[in-house]
């Protein structure tokens, strides 16, 4: 394990690979945007949205795929006042166990924004068995959760014939996913080769459920994108002040309702992510487990490429906190999962990267690496 000599990125990323000086992807582009004529950027998306208008008997140009969050409340704003396109956005839906109040405000607020949203609900009983099935096999119950929250909008887009979809950051670019790489920097029809979607349906089938009960889990084929023409585009491309903080501020004037629990119960420095549910902090920290890196490393790797923090200072934060969860939201996963916290916590012992930690006769899991150095 080795970090990227900028920030806070270690090469224990998922498809991620550092430069010869030791830099990481996202370090990389962040120096390569320094000189970009953003003005040349809205141009080309001025032609885009031009050249992709509604056809006849449509009503939408586009369609985002939306939480009601920071990033999404942002993306559909700017696109409807900035370029005077009309998206449809679609949301997928989580179960009454799953979902938050504040998750609630926010899609509601989206409507009373004056937008149009379609909500993709899929068969709770299915979605809660998947989960258990996830997290049993992979110690990530997300597994399911992600295919059905990307496949749900070209889904749609293909049912209502829209041929462009808006998503936000670009995962090869901004995260360092290199195999979602696209053929321009704002090219998203390889997001299906992130971890998550390379997957595919094979272990929920091997796990006894039938086709027909994945339908919501089933991203498109590229024959399919083909044939309507749907293209991918990732608006982070072209807005040069996109950032976590930044959304959530343009999104919290705009009546956006963020967290209220503090960063040691999620290790969310700002309190503006996953804001539709409260599991995802459960899963940063066993990607923090299995990886090295969670919610705090990606927060303060931001702020570093951004002049905003020193090194020195994330090395304290991530640190402090990149471990962060609450056991409240422990206790409901596993209420919810129909487990004990003793068997999560077996679970996650099985999954955790021994190279990376040791776990003491208490259960408790500690760290081998400096952070910022390695091992």
């Amino acid at each position: 394990m080795r970090y990227c000599l900028r920030c806070l990125q270690p090469d224990t990323r998922p498809n991620t690979r550092f430069s010869d000086a030791g830099i990481c992807p996202a370090c990389d582009y962040v120096d390569a945007v320094r000189g970009v004529d953003w003005q040349e950027r809205i141009d080309i998306l001025t032609d885009l949205f031009a050249s992709r208008r509604r056809k006849p008997g449509q009503f939408h140009d586009c369609i985002i795929g939306v939480s009601g969050g920071k990033d999404s409340t942002r993306q559909a704003l700017w696109v409807r006042d900035k370029f005077d396109v009309n998206p449809l956005l679609v949301c997928l839906g989580y179960p009454p166990e799953q979902a938050t109040d504040r998750g609630m405000h926010n899609l509601s607020n989206l409507i009373e924004l004056g937008f149009d949203v379609l909500v993709s609900q899929p068969a709770p009983a299915t979605w809660r068995t998947l989960k258990r099935q996830g997290f049993e096999r992979f110690t990530n119950s997300f597994r399911s959760t992600e295919l059905a929250l990307f496949s749900a909008v070209p889904q749609i887009a293909l049912r209502y014939g829209i041929d462009l979809i808006l998503w936000g950051e670009n995962p090869a670019l901004q995260l360092g996913d290199l195999k979602t790489l696209g053929k321009t920097g704002f090219d998203g029809n390889n997001l299906r080769h992130m971890n998550t979607l390379s997957s595919g349906l094979q272990w929920m089938l091997d796990a006894g459920h039938e086709r027909r009960q994945l339908l919501p889990y089933v991203y498109p084929q590229p024959e399919e994108f083909d044939a309507l023409g749907l293209q991918i585009i990732y608006l982070g491309w072209f807005l040069g002040d996109w950032s976590l903080v930044n959304n959530a501020m343009h999104s919290c004037a705009q009546g956006l309702e963020i967290r209220t629990d503090g960063v040691a119960d999620t290790g969310d420095l700002f309190g503006v992510t996953a804001l539709d549910e409260d599991f995802t902090p459960i899963n940063q920290m066993i990607k923090y487990f299995k990886f090295g890196f969670g919610r705090t490393t990606d927060y303060v790797n931001e702020e570093i490429r951004l002049g905003r923090m020193s090194r020195e200072r994330g090395i304290e934060l991530v640190e402090q906190h990149d471990h962060a969860c609450s056991p409240d939201y422990i206790a409901r996963y596993c209420d919810y999962l129909g487990i004990g916290v003793d068997a999560f916590w077996r679970q996650v012992h099985a999954a955790t990267n021994r190279t990376l930690f040791d776990i003491d006769g208490d259960g408790r899991i500690h760290r081998r690496f400096r952070v910022g150095v390695g091992l």
